[in-house]
């Protein structure tokens, strides 16, 4: 820890700041996991797990939700920062397994963890000061989650955002309910049952990301916002937009979407997840045949859920949206698909998960009804 704090210390001007740092620093556990600093009059966030593409534990969420808190009431603190450290990932998603572990064991951290993971979601979704999320790399899951719902988003040609839930007996949680159903058109509903990937550019095209700036820009980009002086909402946007405009990489590659956005309205425009398989087999474009081999590898029980989930998040507030996949998320750890995708994807890696039920018809409407029903006392309090 004394390794971090000195680091930090030659950028601070005086002993009063190095203690303040001293003071942002938690345990030895999470001062490695995730770190604190506060430079100037900004507090950053450096999701710290490089060799685990910086996935997210209930530890790091422990110390990054009274952080926030922290340095919302803090008259000193201005801005807030989020990144992840190492070459590859912002955030690859949530610390999965040992979620599996607890929910096998019965442990309460298979409650636990999404609770507080959610709660902090919505914590970054109502924040009060300007926050932005540097996504440079894999930002998938619990990753998306510290970041979309932020007020600024800046990704790089690096970034790779997925929500790929439904191929683990999941669904897109941390709000996922709430963003992707207000993505143009029905592309929210496509990237949750599908789990395609979007890189770069194509991913602020879409409006998951607000800007895009190259990854050779983004140690300068933190820098001139540390350096903003009591930076309102519109200055922080300013910045960004200058630094956007500044970078032209691959501003001449099409949306990789282009041509099939209209086949994604026209193909997933259906009440249930069986009329979407039927428009992809009957309209028999290579394009509707790669969408049908995809969703037939996901869990059938996944994609009802999240199909409803898309469609029931349309409609609500994201405070809403979370109290349902709370729900949703304790109905799949009392099933059989998560343990039994993570597994096949995660653990063994054969890449092939045994799903109960195995098809759609499978999946009764009575079964999916059950997981969106009130837990009563422990449903999520926001």
């Amino acid at each position: 820890m004394s390794l971090i704090i000195l680091t930090s210390a030659h950028r601070l001007r005086s002993a009063c700041r190095l203690q303040r740092i001293q003071g942002h620093m938690m345990s030895t556990k999470a001062g490695s996991e995730v770190l604190f600093e506060k430079v100037g009059n900004a507090g950053v966030i450096t999701l710290n797990r490089p060799k685990a593409l910086n996935a997210l534990n209930l530890t790091m969420i422990r110390h990054i939700y009274p952080q926030l808190k922290n340095w919302d009431k803090d008259s000193e603190t201005d801005l807030v920062i989020i990144k992840g450290a190492g070459e590859k990932a912002f955030c690859a998603g949530g610390d999965i397994r040992a979620v599996t572990e607890a929910g096998k064991a019965g442990d309460s951290l298979a409650q636990d963890f999404f609770r507080e993971e959610y709660i902090l979601n919505n914590t970054i979704g109502t924040y009060q000061k300007p926050y932005v999320a540097l996504i440079d790399g894999i930002t998938m899951g619990g990753g998306v989650g510290l970041s979309v719902h932020g007020r600024f988003r800046v990704a790089t040609e690096k970034t790779l955002f997925a929500m790929p839930e439904t191929g683990i007996g999941l669904f897109p949680d941390v709000g996922g309910g709430y963003f992707l159903p207000r993505l143009q058109g029905k592309l929210g509903l496509f990237l949750a049952l599908t789990g395609f990937r979007l890189k770069g550019r194509d991913i602020q095209r879409v409006g998951v990301a607000t800007h895009f700036v190259q990854s050779d820009k983004i140690v300068s980009l933190e820098k001139d916002l540390i350096d903003l002086k009591s930076p309102s909402n519109s200055d922080v946007a300013q910045l960004l937009d200058s630094y956007q405009e500044q970078s032209s990489l691959d501003a001449e590659k099409p949306f990789v979407l282009q041509e099939q956005t209209e086949a994604i309205d026209r193909l997933f425009s259906a009440g249930s997840v069986e009329e979407i398989m039927e428009n992809l087999k009957r309209d028999g474009s290579a394009f509707a045949l790669k969408q049908t081999e995809t969703l037939a590898k996901m869990s059938p029980t996944s994609l009802k859920l999240t199909f409803r989930q898309i469609q029931e998040g349309a409609r609500m507030s994201l405070q809403e949206v979370l109290v349902m996949e709370y729900r949703l998320s304790q109905a799949c750890m009392r099933g059989h698909d998560f343990y039994e995708g993570v597994r096949a994807v995660l653990i063994d890696k054969d890449q092939s998960p045994k799903w109960k039920p195995s098809t759609l018809s499978g999946v009764s409407e009575q079964a999916i009804e059950e997981c969106f029903s009130s837990l009563g006392e422990r449903d999520l309090k926001l």
